[in-house]
């Protein structure tokens, strides 16, 4: 039988960096982000008005390494039944959500700043 990448790289089977052994016989534990815990972060929130008279709330300060946005932003989405989405690092909700945002940032485990 021929292989399409024998003697490649991609024809030798994969193994641990850390140990040395195969990856399906390795057994050290998953390398996952260390991120900073939410107690250790602060968070700010705010409301902005945009063009047509529309409100924002956006929340900011969080560092995107530490804090996984995109799982934030669909609670937050979800606590406020509203719209929103990610804009350079920062978290914008549809319509003035700033007491409910706090609220739910502070259950969550995050510092806010007034």
């Amino acid at each position: 039988m021929t292989r399409l990448f024998a003697g490649t790289p991609f024809d030798i089977p994969p193994r641990c960096d850390r140990c040395g052994e195969l990856e399906e016989a390795c057994k050290c534990e998953p390398l996952g982000p260390d991120r900073l815990p939410a107690e250790k972060q602060t968070a700010k929130v705010r409301a902005d008005r945009r063009k047509h008279k529309r409100m924002v709330t956006v929340v900011w300060g969080l560092d995107p390494v530490d804090c996984d946005l995109p799982e934030l932003l669909s609670k937050l989405k979800a606590a406020c039944g509203s719209g929103g989405s990610l804009q350079d690092d920062q978290i914008e909700l549809q319509g003035d959500h700033v007491s409910r945002v706090k609220t739910q940032l502070k259950k969550i485990g995050f510092k806010v700043a007034k």
